[in-house]
């Protein structure tokens, strides 16, 4: 235990645990707690006499300054002492605290910290909220042999004394304000294995003498300003077998002895300014199993020596200016990801090359990567045929090798690939006929072919394909019709065959309703409404009659009694043709009155509704009528049903159907959705049953669902009505007037999260969480909506998750992308995190800049890397919000939008969590309200 003198905070907030164990309430007086913290404050020293409330003749701490504690079972969860003037060391007594979830002691570092070192040989304030400098004093405690300041927010220049701890083995000061040069006099240092200077602000060369560390064997120098060269003493750090130099102004030429680095695993010298050839040396480093050199100025080649480096599992050697012919050893066994263009998927098994200028032919052998995900060689000058062995790939993903010069035909052996979503084989030069065995890949979603050459009509087989979403086969030589059953697609989002030889009418139904002009454009022969080209009618062939049956004399008489039957014949077809079509213009007139007439008179009609009873006004035996029930009350409404549908009533649009305001008589507003995925609904009996279930659910924090209307054709589900609107126009409306405060937000996200727990508690998952999808009542409690409308649909799958519900994008789990994984209540831990963070920052979960896309989770999460989160909370709120509070609830957010299903808590356990960071000071709530 040390001593130390005016200590504020020394810790920032620490979630040291969100499952707690199995426990027994102890008789008060063997309560671990109070003996603890009684412990803890013998060993402190407290001049404003904060700790006056500790007696250890309580019952139980939760009522000690600065103490919280669980109401389930009184046991401390909360110790902050900010402020409190406190001195002298911390106790052990802290350990008997089993409970204890958050614990604040903030502030600088003493300068007298170090001068009373004694035998002291480690000393970590990592991840802290350290400031100030780190005092000159270290260099005094000679018995350090372990420091470590990471991840705080110290400043100033480097604390040169620290290159006299002649014993110091580990040095970690990342994550910091630190600024100036690194001086001269590492090389005392001869035991240093680990140096960490990373994401600081150091500036000028690296030292020197930097290779008098013999036996160093990680060196992060990354994030920094450093410039000039690499050191060539560098080359005795023979041990090293972790070098990053990343993100750094670094210039001039790889050198070549970082082959002698023989025990490297790992080297990153990316985004610098190195220049030149990357050196063939790297070959002799067969420990390597990482390799970054992306965004330098790099030329020339791959080196082919780089086939010896058995042990590489990582390359990422984008963003330069390579070229020359693609290395044959990109495609041995073992490497999982490799690229040469923007991006590195760190975890994947990814080979992409994309966007360089490598030339000849795909090396054969692909098809041994048996794990490969994504194969991506897009925007390249590579030619040959596609290879075949692609076919054998069965977990691969997404193919794209557009923008290239292949050549010969698609072949029919990629039916082998079971996995494929995405294939991106366009501005090529392939030929022949689109295999029909793709209809085997089922699993596909989008497949664009255009800009090639090929040829032949277009397989029926695709209309198997039924999770199709995106298909372009624009700019070939594709002849015949389209196939009718392209109709069954009913995922289709976009339909390009323009500019090919396609013939006969365009299919009718579906999707092709609504095809754009553009779609089918350059294709002359093509006829149906979309092109303003009517298809040609198809009439029986003219009857001709013989009058001349008894003989074959011909006299003028005889021919002209034959044309006379014949005109007869003529006029009687037509006279007959015109009747037909007059009978049924007015057969169909007079039908379309009926109809008329019974519509009027039913919109003319008030809906009644009798608790839980079917519309009484509606004949049991005309289907025309539909069913009309409210879960609760008598009701009708004020001006009849032919207010509930018109525009002036609509106040919204889904994923589901289009939401109308509208009043009953007893001036009770109600909210209408007219659903517009009729040709998914269920039968009547399943809809009903659904519709029924969730009329039950009632909680302070979900829509209640009051009543429904069926027929075949038309379905409504009628809501309470708020006429605060939804959390989307709160935060993004045009009305900056009534902003949100930081009480008002922390309401909603713990209001939707207990709502989103009961529905999870009753094994409905919502699939849709997002902003407009909850809704605000005038006491600032959320409701949420729209859940289990997913249960109306006949089958839940992936394909209709993405493309009818989940349409607002950054909300979506990345398990939607992935077939193989289990849908689970976590998708919507998911989208309840991007939620947190879009009330927390005011901003869209994906906003479109001018030059840039900025997606919401990546920018908070490094924000965080980088110590701003603080910055990342809405500037409208101009700090009026509590930053204990905020902030860990930044942190929850990203937790639940993990990429990883598994590493996002449930609702309980959220919930629990907000309700133990609420805790806000004394006197802050009036300044938040």
């Amino acid at each position: 235990m040390m001593e130390f003198r005016s200590m504020c905070l020394l810790f920032l907030i620490l979630l040291i645990s969100i499952m707690q164990p199995v426990f027994c309430v102890d008789d008060p007086v063997f309560n671990d707690d109070i003996l603890g913290l009684i412990v803890f404050k013998a060993g402190l020293k407290d001049p404003n006499h904060k700790l006056s409330s500790w007696n250890e003749d309580d019952n139980t701490p939760c009522n000690w300054e600065g103490v919280k504690c669980d109401p389930s079972n009184n046991k401390v969860t909360s110790l902050v002492l900010d402020g409190f003037s406190l001195s002298g060391h911390v106790d052990r007594g802290l350990l008997r605290l089993q409970f204890l979830q958050i614990l604040s002691l903030k502030g600088t570092i003493p300068e007298e910290f170090f001068q009373q070192c004694g035998s002291l040989r480690t000393v970590s304030f990592a991840k802290n909220n350290l400031t100030g400098k780190i005092p000159d004093s270290i260099g005094s405690c000679a018995t350090l042999t372990n420091v470590n300041f990471s991840s705080n927010q110290i400043y100033g220049e480097f604390p040169s004394g620290v290159w006299f701890l002649r014993g110091l083995q580990s040095l970690d000061l990342s994550n910091n304000l630190l600024e100036g040069e690194i001086p001269e006099g590492i090389q005392n240092l001869y035991d240093m294995r680990e140096l960490s200077l990373k994401k600081n602000r150091f500036s000028g060369r690296i030292p020197e003498d930097i290779g008098g560390c013999i036996v160093l064997k990680s060196l992060d120098l990354s994030g920094n300003f450093l410039s000039g060269g690499i050191p060539n003493s560098m080359q005795r750090l023979s041990s090293c077998n972790s070098l990053s130099l990343q993100g750094n102004s670094l210039t001039g030429n790889i050198p070549d002895w970082i082959g002698e680095l023989k025990d490297l695993e790992k080297l990153d010298l990316s985004s610098n300014r190195f220049s030149g050839l990357i050196p063939k040396s790297l070959g002799n480093l067969d420990m390597l199993q990482i390799l970054n050199f992306s965004r330098n100025q790099l030329v020339g080649n791959v080196p082919d020596s780089m086939i010896n480096c058995s042990k590489l599992l990582a390359i990422d050697i984008s963003h330069n200016q390579l070229f020359g012919h693609l290395p044959s050893w990109t495609f041995r066994i073992g490497l999982q990801s490799l690229s040469l263009s923007g991006n590195n998927y760190h975890g994947l098994e990814v080979l992409d090359l994309s966007s360089n200028a490598f030339s000849g032919e795909l090396p054969s052998g692909i098809g041994g990567l048996s794990s490969l995900q994504l194969l991506n060689i897009s925007n390249n000058n590579l030619s040959g045929s596609v290879p075949v062995d692609i076919g054998q790939l069965k977990s691969l993903y997404i193919v794209d090798l557009s923008g290239n010069k292949f050549n010969g035909s698609i072949p029919f052996e990629i039916e082998g690939a079971i996995s494929l979503s995405e294939l991106r084989l366009q501005k090529n030069f392939l030929g022949g006929r689109i295999p029909a065995q793709i209809a085997k890949c089922s699993s596909l979603t989008s497949l664009v072919l255009s800009h090639n050459k090929l040829t032949g009509s277009i397989p029926a087989s695709i209309a198997n394909l039924t999770n199709l979403q995106h298909v372009d086969l624009s700019w070939n030589e594709l002849s015949g019709s389209l196939p009718k059953e392209l109709t069954n697609l009913s995922n289709l989002s976009s339909f390009n065959v323009s500019y090919n030889h396609l013939q006969g009418e365009l299919p009718v139904g579906g999707f092709f309703n609504t095809i754009s002009s553009s779609s089918v454009t350059g294709n002359s022969l093509l006829c149906g409404s979309v092109v303003n080209h009517s298809c040609p009618s198809v009439h029986p062939k003219p009857i001709v009659l013989n009058p001349n049956s008894s003989g074959s004399n011909s006299s003028v008489s005889s021919q002209y009694h034959r044309h006379k039957i014949i005109l007869s014949i003529s006029a009687l077809i037509a006279i007959g043709a015109a009747a037909s079509i007059a009978v049924g213009v007015v057969a169909i007139t007079v039908l379309n009155m009926r109809v008329r007439s019974a519509m009027e008179q039913r919109l003319a009609t008030p809906f009644a509704f009798s608790g839980g009873e079917d519309y009484g006004n509606s004949p049991a035996n005309d289907p025309n009528y539909g069913k009309l029930v409210m879960f609760s009350g008598d009701a009708d409404f004020a001006d009849g049903a032919h207010n509930l549908l018109n525009k002036e009533s609509e106040i919204g649009r889904g994923g589901f159907g289009v939401v109308y305001r509208t009043f009953l008589r007893d001036g009770h507003a109600v909210a209408i959705k007219k659903l517009i995925v009729s040709s998914l609904i269920k039968s009547q009996e399943e809809f009903e049953k659904e519709v029924k279930r969730f009329g039950k659910i009632r909680h302070q924090n979900l829509v209640a669902l009051e009543g429904y209307y069926w027929t075949s054709s038309l379905q409504l589900l009628i809501y309470e009505f708020l006429s605060r609107g939804s959390l989307h126009k709160l935060l993004h409306g045009d009305n900056n007037k009534n902003v949100l405060s930081w009480r008002q937000r922390f309401k909603i996200i713990l209001g939707m999260a207990k709502g989103l727990s009961h529905l999870h508690q009753m094994n409905i998952i919502h699939y849709n969480l997002k902003s407009t999808n909850v809704l605000i009542h005038s006491s600032d409690e959320p409701k949420i909506g729209d859940f289990g409308l997913v249960k109306l649909l006949p089958m839940l799958d992936h394909c209709v998750l993405s493309s009818k519900i989940q349409s607002a994008l950054g909300y979506m789990a990345p398990e939607f992308a992935c077939r193989t994984v289990k849908i689970t209540e976590k998708c919507d831990v998911y989208g309840f995190g991007i939620l947190i963070l879009e009330i927390v920052t005011g901003k869209r979960p994906v906003e479109y800049m001018e030059d840039d896309v900025v997606v919401l989770c990546d920018m908070v999460r490094g924000a965080l890397e980088e110590g701003k989160v603080e910055e990342c909370v809405d500037e409208r709120l101009l700090g009026n919000f509590a930053a204990e509070e905020a902030i860990p609830v930044i942190k929850l957010g990203l937790i639940c939008a993990s990429q990883v299903p598994s590493n996002r808590p449930d609702m309980d356990e959220v919930i629990n969590i907000l309700e133990l960071i609420q805790c806000p000071s004394e006197g802050q709530e009036e300044l938040l309200e």
